[in-house]
């Protein structure tokens, strides 16, 4: 009866444990324009948010060693840095224990958060093995420019309140075309510009 019984509860256990592992989020969609240097935060195709982000200066692309940013269909993979202090540094996704102010200098390093991506698509397959994130970056000074090695990067209140939002699985599209051709709600560059002003956007 007791074997029974443990028999039972691993079952159940094991249930308990495969349905956390394969739940996703379906609800969130991010949209970045490397255009813009804009991510737009959609909630069940709501526009909740937009934010300033810098992709990479060499340009688009997914090959090895390109250093680009890379252009289609990916997914929200893994997440690091739950509850970490804003400019926590990460290397190779482990804390460093430093902690780097905004715009210290000669710094450049990963911090905050990270939000590991996975490519969907052919044009983005390499996307994972590249490490390529949605990070923070103590460079908030060049948020809105091309700056980055490959990567999305935002400021560091910006990606905690995205963190905080959305969990693994949660669809990412990078276009290179403005955001108002992409997301509904942004019709156009007037728009944009009026939405950033509501309080439900984040700028």
């Amino acid at each position: 009866m007791i074997k029974l019984l443990r028999r039972c509860l691993t079952a159940i256990i094991a249930s308990v444990l495969a349905s956390c592992a394969t739940r996703v989020d379906l609800q969130h969609h991010l949209v970045v324009s490397v255009k813009d240097q804009r991510l737009a935060l959609l909630d069940r195709g709501t526009l909740v948010a937009t934010y300033p982000v810098s992709t990479s200066k060499y340009g688009l692309g997914d090959w090895l060693g390109s250093c680009r940013t890379p252009l289609g269909e990916l997914e929200v993979a893994q997440k690091f840095g739950d509850d970490v202090p804003p400019g926590t540094v990460f290397k190779d996704r482990r804390r460093t224990g430093e902690i780097v102010q905004p715009d210290a200098p000669g710094r450049d390093p990963i911090v905050t958060r990270i939000l590991w991506l996975r490519g969907r698509e052919l044009q983005n397959a390499n996307a994972f093995r590249r490490d390529i994130y949605i990070h923070g970056t103590p460079e908030e000074r060049n948020i809105g420019l091309p700056v980055s090695y490959g990567c999305v990067r935002m400021r560091s209140d910006d990606v905690i309140n995205l963190y905080n939002l959305i969990g693994k699985g949660a669809q990412v599209t990078i276009v290179d075309a403005p955001l108002a051709a992409i997301v509904p709600g942004l019709s156009s560059g007037t728009q944009m510009a009026k939405t950033n002003t509501a309080t439900m956007v984040i700028r």
